[in-house]
């Protein structure tokens, strides 16, 4: 990662390039010497103290997206909420999406702040076993800009993963800003020792986001980040009274399934769109909705569904309770129907 310091000329090369302290854009800047020197090229101290503090957390998992708006943040949320359904786990999330935390409101936690201790930054916690830290805890108001240059933003990172005090975890969830930026390169750089479990990438059917989520998987490549999977989100309506699925968003290109084929990638599963997450109601009442996911586990049309509808008919034969064992093994399909969905 070449760290660009606050104070660097236009066109710095970055601190960590072969051509630090060299260029013509290295002319007059104060940290020259200091870049030349090749002092700054030595791995960052914070990789191994970081690296230390993750012993202590079992599993860290990434969540990405190529675009924004997929429900990157709202999936992470839903995943960390229902690892810890399981009152044995201890489970984080941690929103490193600097300028656009969205993780607060989405749990439910705008308002808290973060306290100070002897043995670091304690997180605010929704229930005994679930723990949450954000930027925007640390913002005077939910509207309050954060305006900061990469380095910036890097250095908060560090002190999230650094001086947050944890404790012994058994997942830790890193909900990340769309696309590939300095924030990605920061987080995999900081947990490069910490043996990531890898990335689940979210996207949805249309190929306007495929597009964007294959440069995703090509940076999880070129960083050596592994990844677990794709899950294609917004895929299909399960209508709350006659249970057909209707692609709002048709899979143009054949969708995530396709991508996954070419590119030989396991489809973690699909999830629909659900009118009550659409409502912008916050976790602790979205949480039901997610753990009342039901699968039909039949041979045909195999589709996410809810009790809560209209119509109170099951939906298959066998109907199992959804559980986050999936994050590891999982095969979830919607049904083949392609119906244009109508408000009746």
């Amino acid at each position: 990662m070449a760290d660009i310091p606050s104070d660097a000329p236009q066109h710095c090369p970055g601190t960590a390039s072969e051509q630090a302290g060299k260029t013509s854009a290295c002319q007059g800047c104060p940290n020259q010497n200091l870049c030349s020197s090749g002092a700054t090229k030595a791995p960052d101290p914070a990789i191994e103290e970081i690296a230390e503090k993750m012993l202590t957390v079992k599993h860290k998992i990434l969540v990405l997206s190529g675009k924004g708006g997929v429900g990157k943040s709202t999936f992470s949320a839903h995943l960390a909420h229902a690892l810890a359904s399981d009152a044995t786990k201890e489970v984080a999330l941690l929103d490193v999406d600097i300028c656009g935390p969205s993780i607060p409101r989405i749990m439910g936690l705008e308002g808290e702040q973060v306290h100070q201790s002897g043995s670091g930054w304690s997180p605010v916690y929704v229930e005994d076993n679930l723990a949450v830290m954000s930027i925007g805890f640390l913002l005077s108001s939910p509207d309050d800009a954060v305006i900061w240059r990469g380095p910036k933003k890097n250095g908060m990172i560090k002190q999230f993963l650094r001086d947050v005090d944890w404790g012994e975890l058994d997942y830790l969830i890193v909900d990340t800003p769309p696309g590939t930026s300095d924030e990605h390169l920061s987080i995999v750089q900081y947990l490069s020792s910490a043996r990531i479990d890898g990335a689940v990438i979210i996207t949805t059917p249309q190929e306007v986001s495929l597009q964007d989520v294959r440069k995703e998987i090509r940076f999880c490549q070129k960083v050596q980040l592994p990844i677990i999977g794709v899950v294609e989100n917004m895929s299909g309506f399960v209508c709350p009274k006659c249970k057909n699925t209707s692609q709002i968003f048709p899979p143009t290109t054949g969708g995530a399934e396709r991508m996954c084929e070419e590119m030989n990638l396991t489809l973690l599963g699909r999830v629909p769109l659900d009118p009550r997450i659409g409502t912008g109601l916050q976790i602790a009442v979205l949480v039901p909705v997610l753990l009342d996911l039901r699968i039909d586990t039949g041979p045909q049309n195999r589709y996410w569904t809810t009790d809560s509808c209209v119509s109170t008919s099951p939906t298959g034969p066998q109907d199992r309770y959804w559980t986050p064992g999936w994050v590891l093994d999982p095969r979830i399909e919607t049904g083949p129907q392609d119906r244009d969905w109508t408000p009746g």
